[in-house]
């Protein structure tokens, strides 16, 4: 999925995905363009400025769903971004609570959780 990504990459990812990146970039996005290029997570657009490619855009969506699924687990009344939760509860690994004050994790969603965590070591 993540091709051994870094949180110093993830977090560049995050940059790009939230502004347009033209001319001066933070340290950051430099430090990491080149590789992030190289894997096709980012590309410069004819205008020159650096944007996720669909694979970029997967690749955050899945960590904010994983980084999502912990934060349920771990706290039912975590806050969810609409995507994530909406595409969680489709997929059966969360379950909004009864009186709307957040989320609980399923069967499902624990065994993925411990498939991510094993195949992670």
């Amino acid at each position: 999925m993540n091709d051994g990504l870094t949180k110093d990459e993830f977090d560049a990812l995050g940059q790009i995905s939230k502004t347009p990146q033209r001319g001066r970039v933070s340290a950051c996005i430099a430090r990491n363009t080149k590789r992030l290029t190289g894997l096709k997570y980012i590309a410069y657009e004819k205008d020159g400025t650096l944007a996720l490619t669909e694979k970029g855009q997967q690749t955050l969506f899945i960590k904010n769903c994983i980084e999502g699924l912990r934060a349920v687990a771990s706290d039912s009344g975590s806050k969810l971004a609409a995507d994530v939760a909406l595409f969680l509860g489709k997929k059966g690994h969360i379950s909004a609570r009864p009186a709307g004050d957040g989320f609980d994790i399923t069967d499902k969603g624990r065994e993925s959780l411990a498939d991510i965590d094993s195949s992670a070591g």
